[in-house]
């Protein structure tokens, strides 16, 4: 019933819209007139992520409430389980906040022909679009409105426990071959409910990304469909299979048997048992956090040996998007410009949606030495590494979700059902959604 009533709310999106394609250059004036204005004024602002996000978001708000008094600001924030739905009958009936973070493929799915978010062209007064690259606004311009405003880019690392591979007596693996290695001794020294590796459905489907470019060295889609062979995705899935043969990652079954839908809220993840994970650089602040007391939470390496090719992947990290029926317009330009520019912002916010496009807002934080951690490093390892990003179309709803294409494949596959069915469905689900999302 759930997934009928996303693609029902998707649909509507849809029809609504006449395809990034058809739709005319927007025109771009500026509401100056109401830049200054200290009339009383509620915005409403939504996003979802992990505590410290909540956290750090909430103190932003308040800073920024304290510096507009005349605008009051109401949050709408939580886990990234269900956030798409939730905001997809918002954006179709009307009722979406003022402000949203969005994921960058919202603007193809729900606002191909900028119906749903308004044109921050309009206000680029307030935003300081000036310290963004040219390259990096591009990103956020869909049917002639620039749409959004990306936050940065973010790219997938590998983590892990350091103290349950000590417990092993292993180093944190730099290969896949040490990964297989550790699944063999977890399992003989730490027993059968220890992994190296925990993985759920979606972030299965990215790391069959990551083997699939490593060793043909092609980005997942090309002009507008899948770009391997069904005989390629076969391969992609048994190695996936393999992982759980070999003891690296639990089963499905056994993950959601833990009672916990993300890993960070997953017991075996906070208590050590599950000791690595694949994970966005601007995200794995929510891992490292939920872990329990005295364990070492480190980055790891690529891993090389899957082939000849480098295959980080990167995305961009979100978006903060105005909607079109916002009625505070250019007051919500101010709460985005308070978060992503202001140094009272900036500081407070640091790099908890990743490392950040505004060239101000970064010297900011390498001004005030707070360009280091995690996420910086995890950030800088990817940048410098190379590989491939992902497209438009690849996080669309109707495929990522919790509903979604990708988690149905790897759910069966986990259950064991053939991959050879399993990669041809996945293949044809795939090239279903592109067609009718082109971009």
């Amino acid at each position: 019933m759930k997934k009928i009533m996303v693609v029902c709310c998707v649909l509507v999106l849809l029809l609504g819209t006449v395809g990034a394609n058809g739709a005319k250059e927007a025109e771009t004036t500026t509401d100056s007139t109401a830049f200054d204005s200290n009339e009383k004024e509620e915005l409403r602002f939504s996003w979802w992520g992990g505590d410290s996000r909540h956290k750090a978001t909430l103190e932003a708000i308040d800073a920024f409430m304290k510096k507009y008094p005349n605008i009051t600001v109401k949050a709408e924030y939580g886990a990234w389980d269900g956030w798409t739905e939730k905001c997809a009958i918002q954006l179709s009936g009307g009722t979406a906040p003022d402000v949203m973070q969005i994921n960058w493929n919202w603007m193809y799915q729900f606002s191909a022909d900028g119906s749903k978010f308004a044109d921050l062209r309009n206000y680029a007064d307030i935003l300081h679009l000036e310290n963004y690259d040219q390259a990096t606004l591009d990103q956020g311009m869909v049917a002639g409105k620039m749409q959004s405003l990306p936050v940065g880019m973010t790219g997938k690392v590998f983590w892990w426990n350091k103290t349950t591979f000590d417990k092993a007596g292993l180093s944190v693996p730099s290969s896949f071959a040490e990964i297989m290695t550790a699944g063999k001794v977890f399992k003989e020294k730490l027993g059968d409910d220890y992994y190296p590796m925990s993985l759920y459905e979606y972030e299965r489907m990215l790391l069959m990304l990551y083997y699939l470019e490593s060793k043909y060295g092609k980005p997942w889609a090309a002009n507008n469909q899948v770009n391997y062979s069904v005989a390629e995705v076969k391969e992609g899935l048994d190695w996936i299979n393999s992982l759980e043969t070999g003891h690296v990652l639990p089963s499905i079954a056994q993950m959601k048997g833990d009672g916990a839908t993300v890993v960070e809220k997953n017991p075996k993840w906070i208590t050590g048992k599950y000791a690595g994970f694949y994970e966005w650089d601007s995200a794995q602040a929510k891992m490292a956090n939920a872990l329990g007391e005295n364990q070492e939470f480190v980055m790891g390496q690529f891993p090389p040996d899957l082939g000849s090719y480098k295959a980080a992947l990167t995305k961009v990290t979100q978006c903060f998007a105005i909607t079109e029926n916002s009625k505070h317009k250019a007051a919500a330009a101010k709460l985005i410009e308070f978060l992503t520019s202001d140094p009272e912002g900036v500081k407070i916010c640091s790099t908890e949606r990743g490392m950040l496009a505004n060239k101000a807002a970064v010297k900011t934080l390498k001004d005030l030495g707070m360009l280091k951690g995690l996420t910086f490093e995890g950030n800088q390892l990817v940048s410098n590494y190379g590989g491939f990003s992902l497209d438009p179309n690849f996080e669309n709803s109707e495929l990522k979700d919790s509903t979604g294409v990708y988690y149905e494949v790897f759910e069966r596959l986990s259950n064991g059902e053939d991959s050879g069915k399993l990669a041809s469905y996945l293949v044809d689900s795939i090239n279903s959604v592109y067609a009718s999302n082109p971009y």
